[in-house]
């Protein structure tokens, strides 16, 4: 068995050390630009699921569950969203059957664009 001196084995370079931190730094940049997306979109899911328990809401029409998620949106502080581009409702069997379909486009490197894109169905009972 070769034995191999304790300088061949000091660990790695310092370009090795530069391409990971870069590799670190371009991944936490795509996390810091998902990130929000996602909490947005999961803030929508959860405002739209609580039409069907919020009792106090008499929520009957569809304008009145327009009017709830518009609200909650604006709690959640939910700006960047066209409320009704991205979200279509009926009604239909005492049912409200919602369809929330939009993409998040955020620049990334120069022409190079992050693109994410939610499409979820609701089928939430009237309260």
């Amino acid at each position: 068995m070769k034995m191999t001196s304790a300088r061949s084995q000091k660990g790695l370079s310092f370009f090795g050390w530069l391409l990971t931190l870069a590799l670190v730094a371009f991944a936490a940049s795509v996390a810091l630009k998902v990130v929000p997306h996602y909490l947005d979109y999961l803030s929508m899911k959860r405002i739209i699921m609580s039409v069907e328990t919020d009792k106090a809401a008499d929520i009957t029409t569809v304008n009145d569950f327009y009017t709830h998620v518009t609200r909650g949106m604006q709690v959640n502080s939910i700006q960047d969203l066209d409320l009704n581009k991205v979200l279509s409702v009926t009604l239909e069997d005492n049912r409200f059957l919602a369809h929330l379909k939009y993409e998040q486009r955020d620049p990334l490197i120069q022409n190079i664009d992050l693109v994410v894109k939610f499409d979820h169905e609701f089928s939430v009972a009237k309260p």
